[in-house]
Protein backbone atom coordinates (compact mmCIF):
# COMPACT_ATOMS: atom_id res chain seq x y z
CA UNK A 1 0.00 0.00 0.00
CA UNK A 2 1.37 3.37 -1.08
CA UNK A 3 1.58 6.13 1.50
CA UNK A 4 0.85 9.40 -0.26
CA UNK A 5 2.45 12.58 1.05
CA UNK A 6 0.09 15.15 2.56
CA UNK A 7 0.30 18.78 3.70
CA UNK A 8 1.94 17.83 7.00
CA UNK A 9 4.63 15.92 5.10
CA UNK A 10 5.24 18.99 2.93
CA UNK A 11 5.60 21.12 6.06
CA UNK A 12 7.93 18.64 7.80
CA UNK A 13 10.16 18.09 4.74
CA UNK A 14 10.30 21.78 3.79
CA UNK A 15 11.21 22.82 7.32
CA UNK A 16 13.95 20.19 7.44
CA UNK A 17 15.83 22.04 4.69
CA UNK A 18 18.52 24.48 5.89
CA UNK A 19 17.52 28.03 6.89
CA UNK A 20 13.85 27.41 6.05
CA UNK A 21 10.93 29.09 7.79
CA UNK A 22 7.17 28.91 7.37
CA UNK A 23 5.21 32.13 6.92
CA UNK A 24 1.53 32.70 6.21
CA UNK A 25 1.06 34.84 3.09
CA UNK A 26 -2.08 35.24 0.96
CA UNK A 27 -3.88 33.20 3.66
CA UNK A 28 -1.75 30.10 3.02
CA UNK A 29 1.44 28.53 4.33
CA UNK A 30 4.56 29.50 2.42
CA UNK A 31 8.08 28.18 2.92
CA UNK A 32 11.11 30.40 2.53
CA UNK A 33 14.84 29.89 2.48
CA UNK A 34 16.79 32.89 3.76
CA UNK A 35 13.56 34.88 3.29
CA UNK A 36 12.97 33.85 -0.34
CA UNK A 37 9.86 31.77 -1.07
CA UNK A 38 10.36 28.30 -2.57
CA UNK A 39 7.06 26.49 -1.83
CA UNK A 40 3.43 27.16 -0.93
CA UNK A 41 0.46 25.06 0.17
CA UNK A 42 -2.42 26.73 -1.70
CA UNK A 43 -6.18 26.21 -1.48
CA UNK A 44 -7.17 22.98 0.23
CA UNK A 45 -3.56 21.82 0.71
CA UNK A 46 -3.99 18.91 -1.74
CA UNK A 47 -1.24 20.39 -3.88
CA UNK A 48 1.83 22.54 -3.51
CA UNK A 49 3.43 25.18 -5.70
CA UNK A 50 7.19 25.07 -6.19
CA UNK A 51 9.78 26.92 -8.23
CA UNK A 52 10.43 25.42 -11.65
CA UNK A 53 12.37 26.93 -14.56
CA UNK A 54 9.92 27.96 -17.28
CA UNK A 55 11.86 25.90 -19.84
CA UNK A 56 11.14 22.72 -17.87
CA UNK A 57 7.50 23.31 -16.88
CA UNK A 58 5.85 22.41 -20.18
CA UNK A 59 7.87 19.20 -20.41
CA UNK A 60 6.82 18.17 -16.90
CA UNK A 61 3.14 18.94 -17.57
CA UNK A 62 3.20 17.03 -20.87
CA UNK A 63 5.04 14.06 -19.35
CA UNK A 64 2.94 13.79 -16.17
CA UNK A 65 -0.28 15.87 -16.39
CA UNK A 66 -1.79 13.91 -13.50
CA UNK A 67 1.03 15.22 -11.30
CA UNK A 68 1.95 18.70 -12.61
CA UNK A 69 0.04 21.71 -13.89
CA UNK A 70 0.49 25.45 -14.22
CA UNK A 71 -2.01 27.69 -12.47
CA UNK A 72 -3.20 30.51 -14.74
CA UNK A 73 -2.16 33.26 -12.32
CA UNK A 74 1.35 31.76 -12.06
CA UNK A 75 1.92 31.25 -15.81
CA UNK A 76 4.26 34.24 -16.15
CA UNK A 77 6.34 33.12 -13.16
CA UNK A 78 8.78 30.20 -12.76
CA UNK A 79 6.38 28.11 -10.63
CA UNK A 80 4.55 24.82 -11.11
CA UNK A 81 1.83 23.05 -9.12
CA UNK A 82 2.26 19.48 -7.86
CA UNK A 83 -0.65 17.25 -6.83
CA UNK A 84 0.41 15.60 -3.58
CA UNK A 85 -1.67 12.47 -4.21
CA UNK A 86 0.21 11.88 -7.48
CA UNK A 87 3.65 11.80 -5.85
CA UNK A 88 5.16 8.32 -5.59
CA UNK A 89 6.42 8.65 -2.03
CA UNK A 90 8.13 10.90 0.47
CA UNK A 91 11.44 10.65 -1.40
CA UNK A 92 9.85 12.20 -4.49
CA UNK A 93 8.34 14.91 -2.28
CA UNK A 94 11.79 15.56 -0.79
CA UNK A 95 13.37 15.70 -4.28
CA UNK A 96 10.80 18.20 -5.56
CA UNK A 97 11.10 20.44 -2.50
CA UNK A 98 14.91 20.26 -2.46
CA UNK A 99 15.04 21.24 -6.14
CA UNK A 100 12.84 24.26 -5.46
CA UNK A 101 14.88 25.13 -2.35
CA UNK A 102 18.10 25.07 -4.43
CA UNK A 103 16.60 27.55 -6.90
CA UNK A 104 15.81 30.03 -4.11
CA UNK A 105 18.75 29.48 -1.75
CA UNK A 106 21.62 31.96 -1.69
CA UNK A 107 25.07 30.79 -2.80
CA UNK A 108 26.34 30.65 0.78
CA UNK A 109 23.75 27.98 1.64
CA UNK A 110 24.35 26.01 -1.56
CA UNK A 111 28.07 25.98 -0.78
CA UNK A 112 27.44 25.03 2.87
CA UNK A 113 25.15 22.12 1.89
CA UNK A 114 26.69 20.33 -1.11
CA UNK A 115 24.66 17.22 -0.20
CA UNK A 116 21.60 19.07 -1.51
CA UNK A 117 23.18 19.56 -4.94
CA UNK A 118 23.21 22.54 -7.25
CA UNK A 119 20.12 24.26 -8.66
CA UNK A 120 18.88 23.08 -12.04
CA UNK A 121 18.59 26.72 -13.20
CA UNK A 122 18.71 30.21 -11.76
Amino acid sequence: MRCMPDAEDVRRVALSLPDTAEKIAWSMPTFRVAGKMFATLPEDESSMAVRCPKEERDELVLAEPEKFWIAAHEAQFAWIRVRLAALEDEQELRDVLADSWRQAAPSRLLEAHPELGLPTAR
